[in-house]
């Protein structure tokens, strides 16, 4: 399809994207954006240094190509062709065509299907008399993605999700709860009828902000439920899996060895870019394909993410999360879907083999690499194995390695959460389209506040 200039590595993203971002405050329609584009991101490797450049006209691909090649015959008119060869070698050379959402597009669904939906919704929020400031959001997005490179790939794809996101604030006298409720999924019929878990989560919100009351800070047995886990694998461990951390950094790559106990017996974590969630991705930036990468498998350091570029340095192989969040960036060490697998407990014996405990249902953030901070929304006191008043915690923290072997039993039960207006941050480079989750987690103990 392309040119390529000789001597160097070279490959071309094309994105052509479709999307709708509507936005409602207190019943006004403030915001309603539809839009449709093609673009292209453009790489060139001389063995030493990546030379990019993004486009909005995809007929100046050739052109930026050779721009690229004349920038880099500047600073050195000999590539280092030994480096390029192990990149290629390296690189994954996929061909092919493959389409998972075209008898589905939501671009094809009306636009005024989509408003009323969010206005249904932002209705039912409204409606109740603890709502005092409400918002809606409706997120649509489809792309197919053409990858080409240099190496010989030649692959085509599609993606797609859309949700809506509803936050709200909810006062009794002078308790206030803040909160949100989030749908997303890779089809609009899963996103259209979910009347029902909306009121439900809105019985749980009344519920919270009628009772709650404060509680004493000190050590606690935690139970974090799939949202809360899916968030505190995220943030404590995911983000120190991407690879990029440790290069260059021998005290980073010493405590990261592989095959290190990390945790506890019980506890595997997951990268899996094969999953229909925000995060699904069959092939990342790089042209590679997703793959199922154990970060930690029964408790020991077993795998990190990888782009290329990263693999060959610490010797090991692409694991198809080389990602950005657009045509205008390069791709960089992301993750997918990363989650906590399932145990073999049910639910209703996890709580009871709790004894005393909090219950953390959801989650306004969470952030840390060594330490941790997870910031509760909702929590619960938990007593004989039973679900009882809700409590008002600030945060929970603690040693990511300590909290890892202090995990002591794990549900069957299990869910992935995908985010709508929202995402993960690395860099420059925010919203990134990603899932988390996991299983209801026990945690010996951990510091609340």
């Amino acid at each position: 399809m392309f040119r390529y200039p000789e001597k160097f590595y070279s490959d071309v993203r094309l994105e052509e994207v479709s999307e709708t971002k509507i936005l409602i405050k207190n019943g006004t329609t403030e915001d309603f954006k539809k839009r449709s584009y093609k673009a292209a991101f453009i790489r060139l490797y001389n063995g030493a240094n990546w030379f990019y450049s993004s486009t909005d006209d995809v007929n100046l691909v050739q052109n930026e190509l050779a721009s690229l090649a004349q920038i880099a015959h500047g600073i050195s008119e000999r590539p280092d062709t030994a480096k390029i060869e192990k990149y290629n070698c390296k690189s994954e050379k996929n061909i092919g065509e493959f389409f998972l959402f075209k008898e589905k597009d939501v671009s094809q669904v009306e636009p005024r299907h989509k408003e009323n939906l969010l206005k249904t919704y932002c209705d039912i929020i409204s409606g109740n008399s603890y709502v005092k400031n409400s918002s809606g959001l409706y997120q649509d997005k489809r792309t197919t993605k053409t990858f080409l490179s240099s190496s010989g790939s030649e692959i085509v794809f599609d993606l797609q999700n859309c949700g809506v996101k509803l936050a709200f604030t909810l006062t009794k006298d002078d308790r206030i709860l803040t909160e949100t409720f989030t749908k997303n999924a890779p089809f609009w019929e899963s996103i259209s009828a979910t009347d029902f878990e909306l009121q439900n989560f809105l019985i749980k919100c009344e519920n919270y902000v009628e009772n709650v009351k404060p509680v004493k800070s000190g050590t606690y047995k935690i139970i974090l439920s799939p949202f809360a886990a899916g968030i505190f694998a995220h943030e404590s461990f995911g983000h120190k899996s991407e690879s990029d951390f440790m290069l260059g950094d021998k005290e980073m790559a010493k405590e990261w060895q592989m095959g290190k106990k990390v945790g506890s017996d019980i506890l595997s974590i997951v990268d899996d870019g094969n999953i229909h969630e925000a995060g699904f991705t069959p092939f990342d930036d790089e042209g590679t394909k997703a793959k199922k990468t154990f970060l930690i498998r029964d408790g020991v350091l077993s795998g990190r993410l990888h782009n290329v570029e990263t693999a060959l340095e610490l010797d090991e192989n692409p694991t198809g999360n080389a990602r950005s969040i657009s045509y205008m960036f390069e791709p960089i060490v992301r993750m997918t879907n990363t989650f906590i697998l399932p145990g073999k407990t049910p639910k209703s014996d996890l709580f009871k083999n709790s004894g005393e405990a909090i219950l953390i249902d959801t989650v306004k953030h969470g952030s840390g690499l060594s330490t941790f901070t997870l910031a509760p929304n909702r929590s619960y006191l938990v007593k004989n194995g039973e679900i009882t008043e809700p409590v008002n915690i600030s945060v929970i923290t603690g040693n990511v390695f300590e909290t890892l072997s202090l995990v002591e039993d794990l549900s069957e039960e299990f869910s992935i959460y995908s985010p709508t207006g929202g995402g993960c941050g690395k860099g420059d480079q925010y919203p990134l389209e990603v899932s988390f989750g996991g299983p209801y987690t026990t945690i010996s103990k951990m510091n609340v506040q």
